[in-house]
């Protein structure tokens, strides 16, 4: 476990100290596009925050190959090496997205090509664990189609929910967090020395995400761009692939009697793992909204639209930090309940502890203006919106300036529903930046759509 924390630690802090390196060179590459009508920021941000995450990557995986017992894994599998050649590929084309703004089907075809880079290096589903059936052997061919399919899913899916500051490396940390402590566990508690792979992956993808957020959290300073969220994405599917096409179930030996009878006994274990939908089911299922909702108007499944859930968050009412919290919540919930169900499937508090905070979910989606207020032995150490509005005994003169302001904060309106000035690029404080060159006028976005 020290190893893998040293690992963690050294990818989070080559991620956190590149960052700010990588901002500039944004800024003076001119990645830094235009603010379009349907996305969320107010100002503009560069891009290409990914390249600090791939060399957060670089430099976790050599850590680790020089670590004692760490560097077995890179002498009995050849994944870990997969794993580079496919971040990679996909690093690189994601970074030219960013600059470029390549089409999606170029983006598409390279996803699928760097999965195959994958692929034929060893990183591919061998078997999958099948209730009533047994472990069912792949065909190459079959095996092959899975393994690209899976990863062109998880993908996109975190493509898609990279909409807010801080949202898509947050919930894919979250996720990688649930999929090292039961990877963790199958390898350490079983002894299934092809669980070590999975294990290491999970590790390096939570430093690479806990690395970047403090500069991707509300107002972010720089996006991860594709580069980034396509990189995370294709780190989280490798590492189901790896301990679910390649770990046998029978392995565990949990249960006696047949092969048939310890996989179907077995199943609660493998389904936060089978598929990586389970993992991150909220961005999976605003995929899956997604491409129905635009080929339902007849457009093509990759335009982009203000369709999404963090941005029907934003349109009920809710701060752009508060529908980030949201999100963040119904992911730890399914990725950690899916991880208690695993270890303990015959526990009915398991089943009722996630009913319960299910409620509060939802609870908190129907309450997008409530702002909770401190007592007043705590106001001082909470920020000014959560304490509690004094009577004024002797208001001062006011301006219709001043008037109007004050009806806006008494009507709760939050900071995102203020009207948003165009800012030029040129001006200096543009999110703690200075960008060269003069930028054109955008329209308002709230009589457009959203998404970054």
């Amino acid at each position: 476990m020290r190893e893998y924390l040293l690992t963690l630690c050294i990818t989070a802090a080559v991620t956190y100290l590149l960052t700010g390196p990588v901002r500039k060179f944004a800024i003076v590459a001119g990645a830094m596009p235009e603010i379009r009508a349907r996305d969320v920021h107010r100002e503009p941000t560069p891009r290409l925050g990914g390249i600090a995450m791939f060399f957060g990557l670089c430099a976790g995986l050599l850590v680790a190959d020089h670590l004692t017992n760490l560097s077995a894994v890179f002498e009995k599998s050849n994944e870990p090496r997969a794993l580079l050649s496919g971040a990679a590929l996909i690093w690189l084309i994601g970074v030219l997205d960013d600059k470029f703004e390549i089409d999606a089907l170029i983006k598409l075809g390279g996803q699928m090509i760097a999965a195959g880079v994958m692929v034929m290096q060893g990183l591919t589903i061998l078997w999958l664990p099948i209730p009533g059936f047994g472990s069912v052997a792949l065909t190459q061919w079959q095996g092959t189609l899975l393994t690209v399919a899976l990863v062109v899913i998880t993908i996109n899916a975190v493509n898609f929910v990279d909409g807010l500051d801080g949202l898509a490396a947050g919930m894919v940390c979250i996720a990688s967090a649930a999929f090292f402590l039961y990877a963790y566990r199958v390898w350490v508690s079983y002894g299934i020395e092809a669980a070590a792979p999975a294990t290491l992956f999970a590790a390096i993808l939570m430093g690479m995400c806990l690395g970047f957020l403090p500069h991707n959290m509300h107002p972010a300073r720089i996006f991860m761009g594709d580069s980034g969220s396509m990189l995370i994405g294709l780190v989280l599917a490798a590492g189901a692939i790896s301990i679910t096409g390649q770990v046998d179930p029978d392995a565990l030996k949990l249960f006696a009697g047949s092969e048939k009878a310890a996989v179907h006994q077995t199943v609660p274990v493998y389904i936060p793992l089978l598929l990586p939908l389970t993992i991150i089911a909220i961005p999976a299922a605003d995929l899956v909204l997604a491409i129905v909702r635009r080929t339902w108007r007849g457009q093509s499944p990759f335009a982009a639209d203000r369709g999404h859930l963090h941005h029907r968050l934003l349109e009920i009412g809710h701060s752009h930090s508060r529908a980030v919290l949201i999100m963040y919540f119904w992911s730890a919930l399914i990725a950690f309940g899916a991880l208690a169900y695993s270890v303990n499937s015959a526990s009915m508090w398991i089943v009722l502890g996630v009913v319960f905070l299910s409620f509060i979910g939802l609870v908190l989606l129907l309450l997008p203006r409530f702002t909770p207020r401190a007592p007043r032995w705590a106001e001082a150490f909470v920020p000014p919106r959560y304490r509690r509005r004094g009577v004024v005994a002797e208001p001062a003169a006011t301006t219709p300036q001043t008037a109007s302001a004050e009806a806006a904060v008494e009507s709760g309106l939050e900071a995102e529903e203020e009207p948003r000035t165009p800012v030029a690029a040129a001006v200096a404080g543009v999110n703690g930046a200075t960008a060269i060159g003069a930028r054109s006028r955008f329209l308002d976005r709230r009589k457009a759509g959203t998404s970054r």
